[in-house]
């Protein structure tokens, strides 16, 4: 078997389990342990995986934008679970803004319960997964299709969604850290996120607990500047103690 060829089955099984072993992955292949590093290290690069002691996770990069396909398999039961808090925010005849994250896809999916929403978006996925839901308003921006995340970037992007003003913009990002702010791999993605932001009476940020205490390569906006936290388990107590001081509300399962 060629190189490319192991490297792209362990990326198929890393889709499929979210984490592999070097000593399975070793023995399986009939190659060594080194062997394996190596590839999993391509990966990493690449930003499909995360290296772990003994293996590795499906990727967790803060520098580069996995593909949709990639992203809408990981953390499932994270995004469902915030996606099933952020519903119990959101009312019927909303006007709302959700970016081209998966999580924001997970939402929306939950959010069909609800009715007269107004959705405003710049994921083309996420109209496809919207388009046959009755008495809902949706809107995609236009601008310049980015094809690894379906998503539309760019002036024209910026331009439409300048021009609303909306209940409740929903956004996720690459990372968040207490000095460098709410991060994002793309300045393009970033871009929307912030007109996104602007244009909201509340700003929501969705993330699972893998974001907290990263960095990625340009800033969104500074904590101070959400309303709410949604994240599907409860941080550390100095994160809680961050979140206070900026004032901004956190939730997770269990919260009271």
């Amino acid at each position: 078997m060629l190189a490319i060829e192991r490297k792209n089955e362990i990326l198929g099984k890393l889709r499929t389990e979210q984490r592999v072993l070097v000593s399975e992955l070793a023995a399986h292949y009939g190659v060594t342990e080194e062997t394996i590093r190596r590839d999993l290290d391509k990966l990493e690069r690449e930003g499909y995986a995360t290296k772990t002691y003994g293996g590795a996770i499906l990727g967790n990069s803060t520098k580069t934008d996995l593909s949709y396909t990639i992203r809408n398999k990981t953390n499932v039961e994270a995004k469902n679970q915030i996606a099933e808090l952020v519903s119990a925010i959101v009312e019927d005849g909303d006007h709302l803004m959700l970016d081209d994250s998966s999580t924001s896809l997970y939402i929306a999916k939950r959010l069909k319960e609800k009715r007269d929403l107004t959705v405003i978006t710049n994921s083309v996925e996420l109209v496809m997964e919207l388009a046959n839901v009755e008495g809902w308003t949706i809107m995609l921006t236009g601008g310049r299709l980015k094809a690894d995340s379906l998503a539309l970037i760019g002036g024209e992007t910026q331009k439409m969604l300048n021009t609303f003003h909306v209940d409740r913009s929903i956004l996720s990002c690459k990372g968040i850290d207490p000095d460098a702010g709410i991060t994002d791999s793309s300045e393009f993605h970033a871009q929307t996120k912030q007109s996104m932001l602007r244009a909201a009476r509340q700003r929501i940020l969705v993330l699972d607990g893998t974001k907290f205490d990263k960095v990625s390569f340009v800033e969104i906006a500074p904590l101070r500047e959400m309303d709410i936290v949604v994240t599907n388990t409860q941080p550390p107590q100095r994160w809680l103690e961050v979140f206070e001081k900026a004032g901004v509300r956190v939730l997770y399962p269990g919260a009271v």
